[in-house]
Order: C-alpha cells, then sequence, then structure tokens
C-alpha cells in the first residue's frame, strides 16, 4: 500500500531524524537519490548538459548537491538561482567545486535552450499558490524545449496536502519524492503534473495512519471475497438493485451486470425495467412489491436511472442493510434520513454530483477533490466515493482517505458509473465495509475499463464484461 502524509507530519519526522544524524546527513541521502534517478533518466551522465532551477529552501539545497554528484561524472551543470543571495550555501559551493556554474534568471536562456534535463528545486513542500512571475517565466521557457523534466519532492507550485494547483506550475516527467508519498503526488489535479514518481527512503519514522493511502494489487486480493466449500447464493451475498425508470431502463441493466460480475451470490431486482433486466439476465430475481417486500438481502443498491422516484429511494434508505446511494438517488435522498441510518450508506456522487450535494460550483470540486471528499462524508455521516480521474473513498468515521488511479479516460462513457455501482453493491453483501468496497469496486473498475478499452472505444457494457478479468488479474 502507499501512503501519503500531510506536510506538518513530514516535517515533524523530519526534525526528529535530523537530531539523531551528523548536520547535512538528511539533505545528502535525498541529493543521492535524486542524483541516481536523474542518471537513470539521462542514461548517459558524461557529456550531458542540466540545468538546476534554484529556489530558497532545501529544495534547492538538495538539487544543488544532487547537481554537484552529476557534475563530478561529467555533466554540464548550470544552476539558475532565483534569488542568489538565499541560495543554499554548502549546496552552491559543493556545485561549485565539482565544476558546476551558476546563473541569474535573466542569463539562463542559452542554458535551458540547450538542456538535457532540468531539475526543479524551486518551492519545496510548503509553498502556497502558483508560482511567482519570475520562476513562471523560466519554466514556460523550459516547457518550449525538449528536456526532461524532474521535480524535487513535488512540482513547484502545487499543494502537497490538498492536491490543488492554484495558478503556474511546474509538469515534471518524474517527480523524486522523499521519505513518504504526499498527499497531492496521489490526487488530481496536482498528480497529472508529477510524471511518475518515484520514492527515495531517506529513513523517516512516520505514524501509522497516513492522510492517504492507495491499494495496490496485493492490497486488494487480500480482500476479495472468495466463495468456501459450503457457500451456496445465500452466504455469498444477495445485493438487491432498485434501479432504472421508464426513461432510463439501460441503468437498471447494467447495474445488475455490474452486480452479477462483482461477485454477488444472488441479485434482486425492483423496479419498472423487469423485462429488460430478464431479458438480458435471466438468472436475476424479479419483484414488483417494492425493497421492503422484495425479499431477503445484504445490501441494496439504488438511484441509477431513478429519475423522479423519491419514494423508492427512501423506502431502501429505510432498509437495516447496507445501502450504496448513486446518481439520482443522491438528489432524491433525503440528507437526514441518510446521517440517521444505523447500517452503512456508501454514497458514489461524481464532481458534478458532489458539487450539487454541496452547493459549491463543480469547479471547486474539482480543483479541491480531498476537502469535498471529506467535507461530504462529514455532512452526510456516510461513506463517499467520489468519482474521477482519482478516486477518492472517504469513511463516515474519517480517517485515512483512499484514493485509486487504475481509472481511464475510457471510462467516460453513459452508464460507467452505474456498472459501478453494481459492483460496489455486491462487494456490501459479500460482507465488506462501506470503506473497502468502495475502495475495491473502485480499483477492478477501473482495470475493467482498461481491459475493455484497450487504447478503443469502448461502452459500459464491455466494461461490465471485463471486470471477471479485472478480478483474475488481482486474484493472480
Amino acid at each position: 500500500m502507499r501512503s501519503a502524509y500531510s506536510v506538518e507530519t513530514v516535517r515533524a519526522a523530519e526534525r526528529a531524524l535530523m537530531a539523531r544524524l551528523p548536520e547535512g546527513a538528511l539533505m545528502q541521502r535525498a541529493a543521492a537519490g535524486l542524483s541516481a534517478a536523474c542518471a537513470e533518466l539521462l542514461g548517459r551522465v558524461y557529456g550531458s548538459r542540466v540545468v538546476l532551477l534554484i529556489g530558497s529552501g532545501d529544495n534547492g539545497g538538495d538539487a544543488l548537491y544532487a547537481g554537484a554528484r552529476l557534475a563530478r561524472r561529467g555533466a554540464g551543470v548550470t544552476a539558475v538561482l532565483l534569488s542568489p543571495e538565499r541560495a543554499h550555501p554548502q549546496g552552491l559551493a559543493a556545485l561549485r567545486r565539482a565544476g558546476g556554474v551558476s546563473v541569474v534568471p535573466e542569463a539562463a536562456g542559452d542554458a535551458i535552450g540547450r538542456a538535457d534535463l532540468v531539475v526543479d528545486g524551486i518551492v519545496g513542500i510548503g509553498g502556497k499558490g502558483g508560482l511567482r512571475p519570475d520562476a513562471e517565466r523560466l519554466v514556460d521557457a523550459v516547457a518550449r524545449t525538449r528536456a526532461a523534466v524532474v521535480a524535487v519532492d513535488l512540482p513547484s507550485g502545487v499543494e502537497a496536502d490538498s492536491g490543488q494547483v492554484r495558478g503556474a506550475a511546474v509538469r515534471a516527467d518524474l517527480t523524486v519524492t522523499f521519505g513518504t508519498y504526499k498527499p497531492g503526488l496521489l490526487v488530481d489535479p496536482a498528480r497529472e503534473y508529477a510524471g511518475v514518481v518515484r520514492l527515495v527512503d531517506i529513513g523517516l519514522e512516520l505514524p501509522a495512519e497516513p492522510e492517504l493511502e492507495a491499494l495496490q494489487h496485493a492490497d486488494v486480493a487480500s480482500l476479495l471475497p472468495r466463495p468456501a466449500a459450503e457457500s451456496d447464493k445465500y452466504r455469498r451475498g444477495v445485493v438487491g438493485v432498485a434501479a432504472g425508470s421508464g426513461r432510463y431502463p439501460g441503468a437498471a441493466v447494467l447495474a445488475v451486470s455490474g452486480a452479477l460480475r462483482g461477485g454477488a451470490g444472488a441479485v434482486r431486482y425492483v423496479g419498472p425495467a423487469a423485462e429488460a433486466v430478464i431479458a438480458r439476465f435471466p438468472e436475476t430475481l424479479v419483484s414488483d412489491r417494492g425493497p421492503a417486500k422484495a425479499g431477503r438481502v445484504q445490501a441494496w443498491v439504488t438511484g441509477p436511472g431513478a429519475g423522479d422516484d423519491a419514494a423508492t429511494v427512501a423506502e431502501v434508505l429505510a432498509a437495516e442493510v447496507p445501502v450504496l446511494l448513486d446518481a439520482d438517488g443522491l438528489r432524491l435522498a433525503d440528507r437526514d434520513a441518510v446521517r440517521g441510518r444505523d447500517a452503512p450508506t456508501l454514497m458514489t456522487p461524481h464532481a458534478g454530483e458532489a458539487a450539487a450535494l454541496l452547493g459549491v460550483a463543480r469547479e471547486e470540486v474539482e480543483g479541491a477533490r480531498l476537502a469535498a471528499v471529506r467535507e461530504l462524508a462529514a455532512v452526510y455521516r456516510a461513506t463517499v466515493l467520489l468519482k474521477g480521474s482519482t478516486t477518492l473513498v472517504a469513511d463516515a468515521a474519517g480517517g485515512a482517505v483512499r484514493v485509486n488511479a487504475t481509472g481511464t479516460p475510457w471510462l467516460a462513457t453513459a452508464g460507467s458509473g452505474d456498472v459501478l455501482s453494481g459492483l460496489g453493491g455486491s462487494l456490501l453483501a459479500a460482507g465488506l465495509s462501506a470503506l473497502d468496497a468502495g475502495s475495491v469496486a473502485a480499483y477492478l473498475h477501473g482495470l475493467a475499463g482498461r481491459f475493455a478499452a484497450q487504447g478503443a472505444p469502448a461502452g459500459a457494457h464491455d466494461v461490465a464484461e471485463c471486470v471477471p478479468e479485472a478480478w483474475r488479474d488481482v486474484r493472480d
């Protein structure tokens, strides 16, 4: 599992470690990892041209010491000092001893134009807001070249804790981060600025609970429900799907498909799209008596394609089993009814739906996704899965937010969210917590989208068909 910690936590851990180490040792560890990553990216260090963009913080010191190491291996290294009087003095001296040179920004044009590699050491993890005009001009000049860009710890101009990008920022090909991941490296919009992220262990001792965590294959595999020898359809989990309408019968079909592919022992369907559901999935158990009288279920999914059927959504929310609330159900659900539930609730909005629930503009949610998912979870006392290029899952009880990055832009297609709803509902019915069900569903859904697309357009039906392939990929 990848874990990310806040700036405050990282700085406290760094102070504790520096108190036990010789002066400068921690920066040397970081510089060694940074220079190794730069050398690997360059391929051939001797004769290469490297430009360092140096601010006044420790990131600048890390870059200067790394530049000195590269210079000793035969690279031509030029440091562009944005604040010459505030550049890290020991790092600058080390660079000059190794044969590197320094210039002011006004004299950096030629060096930047010829660079093979640019190292961004402008702003550290405490930076807020976009880049200052002098730094922005340098970064614009770099963007017009063919040089590879390596960011030190995180790209300058992105905010480490929130993942927000409030102005101009560096777009890196590689980010070398120290000690632990920072939330902004895992959450959009900042994540797209980071490129490939490489973690360098510098010996930090960090708390058990991070700010953010990203499940990996092994983590998801350990959570997948597996039938035992004595399992039957009820032990495996029965999920109820109350979805669809005369106008949107396909939403019901797709939600049922996600539930069936997600490993449910059985699926009960309630709603006006029964004929369409049975025609596609004859194994579905259909009822026309409403959710309360549909029969035994271990979890409900409601909302996809529901139109204006608030009564059915309210009936599902009154059930004493876990409920996944999606699409129209998010709009129709009474907030107090969700807050008052004793059984778990998993809400799955996209950014537009989240914005409507919070009463803010969609752009505000997209620009501060981490804050939005936490606020929704707190307001509704529910676990919230915020869909997007990086899906976030925040638990009703607080704690670390889960982030999933297996998704693909091909999932931006009508009905894909309905498949996710059914998949999440099946995992709830199998006994997973709302946090785990949302996290695993997002992971499998993202993989299924990749398998379905393989670089070409794919619809929601194709995504559902590929869920078993995603399951096998994780399990094996």
